[in-house]
């Protein structure tokens, strides 16, 4: 029985790992700074990458064919149109 397993190294794990830890500190230290009605766009915009790391290399999408990559791309493309349209919404109450 052959083993088709995406196998990542220790390595790459450990430094995703690392860059997902620093990024909460990131989230964390930018809670303290008051940049404005950016600040939303800020914790969006964190989250968003270390979401995309943890589905890139732990949940494998790295090794996924095409259709599923467009799948999921136009899905984030929906949700931010929806978040946007949120946004509008409140801000022109």
């Amino acid at each position: 029985m052959e083993d088709n397993g995406h196998i990542f190294s220790y390595r790459t794990l450990f430094l995703v790992l690392m860059a997902l830890l620093v990024l909460t500190g990131v989230t964390v230290g930018a809670s303290y700074v008051d940049l404005g009605r950016f600040n939303v766009w800020m914790a969006l915009g964190i989250a968003s990458v270390k979401g995309s790391l943890v589905l890139l290399v732990f949940m494998h999408m790295i090794f996924e064919g095409r259709a599923l990559i467009i799948s999921f791309l136009s899905t984030i493309g929906f949700l931010a149109i929806m978040i946007g349209f949120t946004f509008w919404d409140i801000a022109f109450r």
